[in-house]
């Protein structure tokens, strides 16, 4: 019954999204991910402000004073945030038909709506109501139940939008001054409402074009519709008629934003990803900047300036936030004409904008992962402080006549990265990162203190494309290899050809690592092959064949081994060394995507195309963890101390950061089947879905595996009764039963010990002794020498007579018996003598000793055959053989002499022709091992 409910418990916890599913790993965190296509969110807090951003299932708040991370949402929601709004201390996030109310992060109250299939797209908080619109174009209205609390919760009323209305629902916003009222902007025209009472109130004429932003202006009464063709129209809605109509040629746009600060300044961002700066008094445009969000992303899907201040933020579906500020003036008096500056880029959070396909630790702190991506982009991403994420610059280095090394200018980013490497040896001298390019002939490098491109390029020499990188320990040679079979090294500080080797022919290098000591190199192809060289020597050691073509490997350098995973989705594990396979993986059912070796060199941690996770263990080569994934792992890697895996996936822009548990308690190392795998969730930007660093430190031992617990696990005391067992105490116990004749006799003293002849003056108490004097004067009780010695006597008389009275032991059962005696007895009248051989165990040397010396030598001779008995019981278990045989050792040399003289008494003579016949088997086991030890050594030298 209790292994049902702990099984049930598990089985809870797993689909909770808990971590036990996996018995090593745990989801810590996701690093990378700052803001997805859905607009942000403006709050304000007296004078300062904060940016509420979706990330999927959850939002981060961030200080837009610095963009630091303030926090980040308790739980993840059921689907993902489309709407945020913000009021005070409160953030509004909708989901599917649910808006949640949170402070601080923390939910504080769901509402939900009524049909269960509805799809909240806007929500608009003011005074005492909460408008949410649905994408069946239906506004619902909630309010307050009484003025004092803090949000609306109770249901109003709603509102139908028709077609003959409008149509689909763009914005819904409240104006100032406008009591009771909500402007609802479609996609053709404007309505307006008292929620109220609940009637329209005015619905403007069609426009031509479509609508597809609202704003708000600064002024009373006018707001400003964003169409699809680049027009921007003025309207005042008190009027209901347009006041402007500002055309921005070949620009879509999807948000406007006016400034507040003083100037009368636009800003229009674009799905190109544009943002276009609009001065309203000179009617003219100021400024253009370009390609400020991805547009293959959406372009940018906010732009809105700070109240009162010339910052302007902005966000896209680039996984990007960003903030632009404008520069006072530099216009000297009144009449000069107001010279403007461009806006300025002033601070930014960021990511990929597409799922990380490579990633590396790039120091042995595990501060900072480099990591490369399917845009094309190279980041180091902080995992202690966001703000110290950036990504690394493309921006060329120049030649000496003062061009760029590709051009003049950078027409795009470089080719998406398949492979790179970094040593941090030479960080500072000369470049420590060198990468391999999709389909580039050359490999560039990387310079990590400067976070920019490198100044060399390293060109293959058989005009294939690089495949695979490397860089040795000591960071002064860098290794590229060919599709087409060659291996260069270059020198990373001149950038210099200095070695060629060519194995694989017309085969790709998929891999190329060097020893700590550069003393040999390894590398392998799709050919199968795996070469050993001498890199001193530059000569071929040996090469081994393999069975199928190699698509990856890792190497260890601590233990000289390397891992290379096989198209016939296996990994092989090869001595680098004796140059021998070591060990060979099965298990995966598809392709093998990423795999490393743990710091120490006991796992390997796999994943494939399976969708499975598997953790290996090669001291006994079994797969000792496994855990199925929602999405598929593109890469991993260990952190250098072992404390961190990090994983991408073929979804989500971030990276996956899981927590090992071993680093606190041990694994067990028993071997798990496929149907023992469990799905885990992924890590994710929420608190509660994930683990802390700390997690494995604060598991109770019930939600573990019963395996797990080896403060609990107890040898056997016998593997087979028909086997003999020798006892698994300390050896030197029956040593010394064997010998304590010799021992007593070594460690008897060689003379008695003598009182000095001439004690130390103040040890004397003869006469006026050392404090007699003192102590008569101060009425103590003062005894004379003759006195102190009569006194001693007569304890020692005393001590003597109990000595005398102790060593007397009755034949009967009057008196007192000792636990060995009675145990002894009462086993010799059962029949059942186990619990005198547990005690007999358990005594020391010299109490086992002084019970056989204690032993009734005296008719009829009970105590003695009661042993001999106790002794052949023990033999007949096959257990504690040696000890057993020890116990009648020290009996013979004790009793021997009585033994002999009376054996002719009936059970004497009975328990030693029992003794005899339970002995006699055993003697042949000194031939048995010898003849065992024999056969060994002939197969294994033979």
């Amino acid at each position: 019954m209790t292994n049902e409910i702990n099984k049930k418990r598990k089985l809870e916890l797993v689909t909770s999204g808990n971590s036990y599913a996996s018995r090593i790993f745990a989801p810590f965190r996701i690093v990378g991910n700052v803001s997805n296509g859905t607009p942000y969110a403006i709050g304000t807090l007296g004078s300062t402000f904060y940016i509420v951003t979706s990330v999927g299932k959850s939002f981060q708040i961030y200080d837009a004073n610095n963009l630091h991370l303030l926090f980040i949402s308790e739980k993840e929601t059921e689907s993902n945030i489309v709407a945020l709004a913000t009021h005070y201390h409160y953030v509004f996030a909708s989901y599917s038909n649910k808006i949640g109310i949170y402070k601080r992060g923390i939910q504080e109250h769901c509402i939900e709506l009524d049909p269960p299939n509805a799809v909240i797209r806007h929500i608009c908080n003011f005074g005492d109501y909460l408008c949410a619109s649905t994408d069946e174009n239906i506004v619902y209205i909630y309010k307050k139940s009484n003025p004092q609390e803090k949000y609306a919760t109770k249901f109003y009323t709603k509102l139908q939008i028709t077609k003959l209305q409008g149509g689909d629902i763009v914005s819904i916003i409240h104006l100032p001054t406008y009591l009771n009222k909500l402007v609802v902007v479609t996609k053709s025209n404007v309505i307006l409402y008292n929620i109220r009472s609940g009637k329209l109130i005015y619905t403007s004429d069609e426009f031509p074009d479509q609508i597809t932003t609202c704003e708000q202006a600064p002024a009373l009464d006018i707001i400003a519709l964003g169409t699809a063709t680049g027009d921007i129209i003025m309207y005042n809605l008190r009027k209901g008629k347009k006041i402007r109509t500002i055309k921005i040629p070949q620009l879509r746009i999807s948000s406007i934003s006016f400034r507040t600060d003083g100037s009368s300044h636009l800003c229009i961002g674009g799905t190109n990803g544009d943002l276009v700066f609009y001065d309203l008094d000179r009617r003219s445009r100021i400024h253009v900047l370009k390609n400020v969000h991805g547009e293959s992303h959406g372009g940018v899907t906010k732009a809105s300036f700070l109240n009162g201040q010339a910052i302007v933020v902005t966000s896209g579906g680039d996984n990007s936030l960003k903030e632009y500020v404008f520069d006072p003036s530099l216009s000297q008096g009144p009449e000069e004409e107001n010279v403007v500056q461009p806006p300025r880029f002033l601070r930014s959070r960021g990511g990929h904008s597409q799922p990380p396909s490579r990633i590396l630790f790039a120091d042995d702190e595990s501060h900072f992962l480099l990591s490369a991506s399917r845009d094309r982009s190279l980041w180091g991403f902080s995992l202690r402080k966001d703000a110290q994420s950036q990504e690394l610059s493309q921006r060329l280095h120049k030649k000496n006549d003062g061009n760029r090394v590709g051009g003049s200018t950078i027409k795009g980013k470089f080719e998406e990265i398949i492979s790179m490497a970094i040593v941090n040896t030479r960080l500072g001298e000369w470049e420590n990162v060198i990468t391999a390019h999709k389909n580039e002939k050359f490999a560039r490098t990387w310079d990590m203190r400067n976070k920019r491109v490198g100044r060399w390029t390293f060109k293959t020499t058989d005009d294939g494309f690089v495949k695979s990188v490397a860089l040795s320990q000591c960071g002064n040679f860098g290794f590229v290899g060919s599709s087409n079979g060659d291996i260069v090294v270059y020198n990373m500080q001149s950038g210099i050809i200095r070695k060629k080797y060519r194995l694989h022919k017309n085969a790709a290098v998929t891999g190329i690592e060097l020893d700590g000591m550069n003393r040999k190199m390894v590398s392998c192809g799709l050919d199968g092959l795996i070469g050993f060289y001498d890199f001193n020597k530059s000569t071929l050691l040996g090469k081994l064949q393999l069975d199928a073509p190699i698509t990856r490997m890792v190497y260890h350098r601590s233990s000289d081994l390397f891992a290379v995973a096989l198209d016939d989705f296996s990994i092989v594990v090869i001595d680098s060394v004796t140059q021998r396979v070591v060990r060979q993986l099965w298990g995966h059912s598809n392709r093998i995507t990423a795999f490393d070796f743990s710091p120490d060199g006991r796992w390997i941690v796999s994943a494939s195309l399976d969708s499975t996770m598997r953790t290996w263990d090669l001291p006994t080569g079994g797969c000792i963890d496994g855990v199925k994934l929602d999405s598929i792992i593109t890469d991993l890697k260990f952190s250098t101390n072992g404390d961190m895996l990090a994983t991408t996936h073929v979804t989500g822009n971030g990276i996956c950061m899981w927590t090992n548990r071993a680093q606190f308690k041990a694994i067990s190392t028993r071997m798990i089947d496929e149907e023992e795998f469990q799905k885990i969730q992924l890590p994710n930007s929420s608190v509660s879905g994930n683990s802390s660093v700390l997690t494995g430190a604060f598991t109770n031992t019930e939600d573990v595996e019963d395996d797990q617990n080896f403060s609990t696990y107890k040898s056997l005391a016998q593997i087979n009764e028909e086997l003999i067992t020798l006892s698994i105490g300390p050896r030197n116990k029956m040593n010394m039963l064997r010998n304590l004749d010799i021992i007593k006799q070594r460690s008897k003293p060689t003379e008695a010990p003598k009182k000095p002849e001439q004690a130390p003056f103040f040890l004397q108490l003869k006469g006026a002794g050392v404090g007699d004097d003192a102590s008569g004067r101060e009425g103590i009780a003062y005894e004379t020498p003759e006195q102190i010695l009569a006194r001693e006597s007569e304890g020692q008389k005393q001590t003597d007579a109990i000595e005398e009275v102790t060593k007397f032991k009755p034949t009967g059962r009057v008196g007192f018996e000792s636990k060995f005696t009675r145990l002894l007895r009462e086993g010799g009248a059962s029949g059942d003598y186990n619990l005198f051989l547990e005690y007999l165990m358990s005594l020391s040397v010299g109490g086992i000793d002084l019970e056989i010396r204690s032993l009734n030598s005296f008719e009829p001779f009970d105590e003695i055959s009661w042993f001999i008995n106790a002794i052949t019981a023990g033999l007949d278990s096959n257990r504690d053989f040696e000890m057993y045989d020890a116990f009648m050792n020290v009996l013979f040399k004790v009793h021997g002499d009585i033994i002999h003289m009376n054996s002719k008494d009936e059970k004497i003579q009975e328990a030693l022709t029992n003794w005899e016949t339970a002995h006699n088997p055993t003697e042949r086991l000194d031939e048995i091992v010898k003849f065992c030890s024999s056969v060994i050594n002939f197969v294994s030298t033979s």
